[in-house]
């Protein structure tokens, strides 16, 4: 297993623009797509490695790991059926430095992505990014309507520790009803 490490603030600083590559193989259950890599995560070479980011914890209570996973494991999550990818591939500081233009770029190589890796679900963790990318302004959280590919698209609330909406327990809830 990969040492857990904390990078310096310099190195997250000069993970601007960083890339972060996607965890896909094809026929995944589940791919869940950011909005784009942290400055934090793109340091690391990890997928939600900031601490606070409930990703991880939100994956376990929901019972799609079998136990919590570090963010250093992110890779072990493909044997779960589950794969990790980003609407936009660099990383910033925050999401709102992205442009339309990148969202919208984004959003195509994504569906790319999709048509040629074929899970059965795309699950955005974000509704505001996604409806940004896909021009969805009505978008609500859960299963959406539309399709990508074959693939069901689901909107799930944004994991960061800053989004105070949605507690642990009830990302854990809606983690799970997606699951199934």
């Amino acid at each position: 297993m990969e040492e857990i490490w904390k990078p310096t603030a310099i190195e997250v600083a000069q993970a601007t623009d960083k890339l972060l590559p996607d965890l896909i193989k094809t026929g995944l259950k589940a791919l869940f797509v950011g909005t784009n890599p942290g400055l934090y995560s793109a340091a690391v070479g990890h997928h939600f490695a900031r601490p606070g980011n409930r990703f991880w914890p939100a994956l376990s209570l929901a019972g799609i790991t079998k136990r919590l996973y570090s963010p250093f494991e992110d890779h072990l999550l493909l044997k779960q059926g589950g794969g990790l990818t980003n609407i936009v591939s660099r990383a910033s500081k925050r999401a709102d430095d992205l442009s339309k233009a990148e969202l919208y770029e984004g959003a195509e190589i994504l569906k790319r992505k999709v048509l040629k890796f074929r899970p059965q679900k795309v699950v955005f963790l974000g509704i505001t990014s996604y409806r940004s990318a896909f021009q969805e302004k009505q978008a609500m959280l859960g299963l959406q309507e539309r399709t990508l590919g074959e693939a069901e698209v689901w909107v799930l609330p944004n994991p960061s520790g800053l989004n105070a909406h949605y507690q642990l327990p009830a990302l854990g809830k809606i983690f799970a009803q997606m699951w199934r």
